[in-house]
């Protein structure tokens, strides 16, 4: 396989284009941590736009390098996998801000910043998952990141969890009850998302041992 790559000379172009999706998890991630601190009158989307139109451009350019290209490094259904998996997150990311944007005069003072720092922690450790696979794909340094990833994710579970305890407990107003609800589920989604792209890897690795 590792022969065929080299004649071929196709393995560096995906891993570059995995890497750079993974890159925009951790930018989106990083723009939501920024528009949470800035001051309602100065927060903006712009940042969320242009990390989804980049992140499209890579998905279809991965896309379209597995119709054409003959021989890949990783098998074509891993490629897509984590293309797909990759994907979702700068996607939900985005959702939530818009949400979030939208609903921040009826929500008041809500503590998502705390959790957005966690869905930052996840993002960087997907992509040094995501780094493994051009490195060779150490199983052992591979099964370590992913359990890291599985911390984060259950720690957010259940410090989300708490957030619903407090909404249900304080919160009259069934409307705010709600909007704060789906900001939560949202937020909690989005790190699943990287729970679910780092098993993709995970996979790979264990695939290719």
């Amino acid at each position: 396989m590792f022969s065929l790559q080299t004649i071929f000379g196709k393995g560096d172009k995906f891993y570059g284009l995995l890497e750079a999706s993974a890159e925009s998890a951790c930018v989106s991630a990083s723009a939501l941590i920024e528009l949470l601190s800035s001051p309602e009158t100065q927060q903006s989307l712009e940042k969320f736009k242009q990390v989804r139109r980049r992140d499209k451009d890579l998905f279809a350019q991965i896309s379209g390098e597995l119709v054409n290209t003959f021989v890949t490094v990783l098998d074509r259904e891993d490629i897509e996998a984590l293309n797909s998996a990759l994907y979702k997150i700068p996607k939900v990311v985005e959702k939530f801000a818009e949400r979030h944007t939208l609903a921040l005069s009826r929500i008041g003072d809500v503590d998502y910043i705390s959790r957005a720092k966690m869905l930052e922690q996840a993002c960087q450790v997907l992509q040094k998952l995501v780094g493994e696979l051009r490195k060779g794909m150490d199983l052992d340094e591979v099964k370590k990141l992913n359990d890291q990833l599985q911390t984060i994710e259950a720690e957010a579970d259940r410090q989300i969890l708490e957030l619903y305890r407090d909404v249900v407990v304080t919160e009259t107003d069934p409307i705010r009850y709600l909007v704060k609800k789906d900001l939560f589920e949202i937020l909690e989604k989005a790190i699943d998302r990287c729970r679910d792209a780092g098993n993709v890897v995970y996979h790979i690795a264990l695939k290719n041992s």
